[in-house]
Parts: structure tokens; sequence; C-alpha cells
């Protein structure tokens, strides 16, 4: 599986399970519609009451889950640090991010509405079909973060 391989398939999925911590240590999980852009970076919105805003407003490390279809077989796990982006960066976001969620419009006039963007450290592509499991890791090197 090439690296090209692994963005594309991120790109295809459009939902993610997202996972932060709690101020009291505990694991919080959610479902979140996401765009994944061409450097890996994934994308979504979320309103500033979540328990996932709050989490990563305070500590920004961040795990993403996509593809856990069982006919597929393959999934992406991602573990980064989000942040939100701001002015120009935020608008070519959420051009991006409208173009597979027009639904995403109407939510920019809800009360707290804000957007993260995900910059992974680590990737790992799964792959159950066959025989033998296929897993291929990115690390930061191959990601293009700088430690």
């Amino acid at each position: 599986m090439s690296r090209a391989e692994i963005l594309a398939f991120m790109q295809r999925h459009k939902l993610a399970v997202e996972a932060s911590v709690t101020a009291a240590g505990s694991p919080q999980a959610a479902v979140v519609g996401v765009v994944t852009g061409d450097d890996f970076q994934v994308f979504f919105d979320t309103l500033e009451q979540t328990r996932k805003c709050e989490n990563l407003r305070r500590d920004p490390e961040i795990a993403l889950v996509l593809g856990w279809d069982l006919a597929e077989g393959c999934t992406v796990q991602l573990e980064g640090v989000a942040d939100e982006p701001e002015h120009e960066e935020l608008a070519a976001w959420k051009a991006r991010y409208f173009a597979v969620f027009p639904d995403g419009v109407a939510r920019q006039s809800w009360p707290g509405i804000t957007y993260f963007r995900v910059r992974p450290r680590w990737i790992r592509f799964s792959d159950f079909h066959g025989p033998q499991p296929r897993i291929v890791e990115l690390g930061p090197a191959e990601l293009g973060w700088r430690t």
C-alpha cells in the first residue's frame, strides 16, 4: 500500500470516530463528518459546548479511525494534534468541507460552531483481507511532521 493509496482511502471516507480525553482522564469518542486534505490533515466541525471541543481545547491530542466497514475490511488509525484554523486557512478548509457536506453551510450560523484541523503524527493503514493482514505505518518523517 503506497502513501498515495492510503491518502485516497482516507479521502473516500467521510466519517471518522474521534477520540479525546476528558479533564478527569476518561476517554471520550464521537462520530464526526470529515474531509482529508492532500497532506493527510483532517478537518471537521463541532459545537463549542460538545465534550470533544472542550477536550481538544484543553489537550489537543486526538485519535481518529476511518473505515470500519466489515465488507471493506480496511481501516486507518491516526494520531495527531488538533487546532482551530483561522482566516484564509479556515476559509480554504470550509470550502473543501462544504463541497462534501453542503449542509455545513447552514451550520455556520449556529451559535458556537467551530472547526478543528488534525495534523497527523502517525497513521496506520490495516487491510484484513487475504490470509495475512497487511499493515502500513506512516510516521512523522513520511508525513512531513517536524517533531
